[in-house]
């Protein structure tokens, strides 16, 4: 009984880290497309990167859809938001194949108030 108690454990401990190793993982990838697509000319994630777009809580303010949406539609949510005319210049829709988008985007939408 004992031993079974210590393999479940222990097949338990293994598999969060897996799970753990997976997430970093696409925060990994998610970060890399930040970066090749430049992002932080505008943008910064934990003060790297523009300041002024600061993005470190963006996952507790949209979410993945409007993430996903501001990406691939900047026009058509700056229409639908109305966002204050402060950021210039404003954001340029970007265009990467899709498993890019989805890491970027899972990145992103983990980005939340501590």
């Amino acid at each position: 009984m004992k031993q079974t108690f210590i393999a479940l454990a222990a097949s338990a401990a293994v598999l969060m880290m897996a799970d753990a190793a997976f997430a970093q993982a696409k925060d990994d990838k998610g970060m890399q497309v930040f970066r090749a697509q430049k992002c932080t000319q505008c943008h910064a994630i934990a003060g790297i990167g523009n300041k002024k777009g600061a993005l470190d809580e963006i996952g507790s303010k949209l979410t993945p859809v409007e993430i996903r949406a501001w990406i691939t539609d900047p026009d058509g949510m700056r229409a639908k938001t109305q966002p204050p005319p402060t950021r210039k210049p404003v954001m340029k829709k970007l265009s990467m194949p899709a498993g890019e988008l989805d890491a970027l985007v899972a990145m992103l939408k983990d980005l939340k108030k501590p």
